[in-house]
């Protein structure tokens, strides 16, 4: 297909086609004549992967290049291309402070879990400490071992998504669908999260006190 088809099936733009090819973040068509390049299927794929990072993961380009580049590496272990993903994620600004760290740490062991000191988790849980610390709600520290063993399910169930796609990859399926699996999963995964939380807020605030549903107040 020509560029114009990859835009109009895609609903990106050439522009930003051509910028994407530029970073390296969508491989080049095949040149078919002068100034005519031909696009296929797998463009269109990997242009909707892009976008869903970009759009719906929340990531900038320089961290969906990062992503990509380690999906693309095929002697890169699936374990190794999650923690690209896990760091890829958006972090807050302002770095947690080392007690807090310590603290994060120091639960984490408490839950029995092994992780090495790099994980971003640990730093996302420390900054939550600081800013509850800051705003004097240090109270709500009581809920981390109930969030912990929901963190437990919802990590089973995407490392069975990520063992699925290891056997297909083992038994000469594609090892780049596998590595798609744990970017978007890991990525997308969040907002997925953060989606079903809100939606199970209401319904356990609506099943305990009654409440009705709130007004939406998005729009005057």
């Amino acid at each position: 297909m020509r560029i114009s088809e990859l835009s109009s099936r895609s609903g990106v733009s050439t522009a930003s086609i051509k910028y994407y090819t530029r970073e390296g973040l969508l491989p080049a068509g095949e040149r078919t004549g002068y100034n005519q390049t031909e696009y296929t299927d797998a463009h269109l794929q990997r242009l909707r992967l892009i976008r869903s990072l970009i759009d719906v993961g929340g990531l900038p380009v320089a961290a969906v290049a990062r992503v990509l580049t380690a999906v693309d590496t095929p002697e890169l272990p699936l374990g190794e291309v999650l923690g690209v993903a896990q760091h890829a994620l958006p972090q807050a600004i302002a770095p947690p402070s080392a007690q807090a760290v310590q603290r994060a740490e120091a639960f984490v062991a408490e839950h029995g879990w092994h992780v090495h000191d790099g994980n971003p988790g640990l730093r996302a849980v420390a900054g939550v400490l600081d800013g509850w610390a800051g705003v004097g709600r240090e109270d709500l520290v009581s809920v981390l071992p109930a969030y912990a063993r929901a963190a437990d399910i919802v990590a089973a169930a995407d490392v069975d998504a990520v063992s699925a796609g290891i056997r297909a990859a083992a038994e000469g399926g594609d090892r780049d669908s596998a590595a798609q699996t744990v970017v978007v999963g890991t990525v997308l995964g969040d907002q997925l999260l953060a989606g079903l939380r809100r939606i199970a807020q209401e319904h356990a605030a609506t099943q305990r006190y009654g409440l009705n549903p709130p007004t939406d107040r998005s729009t005057p």
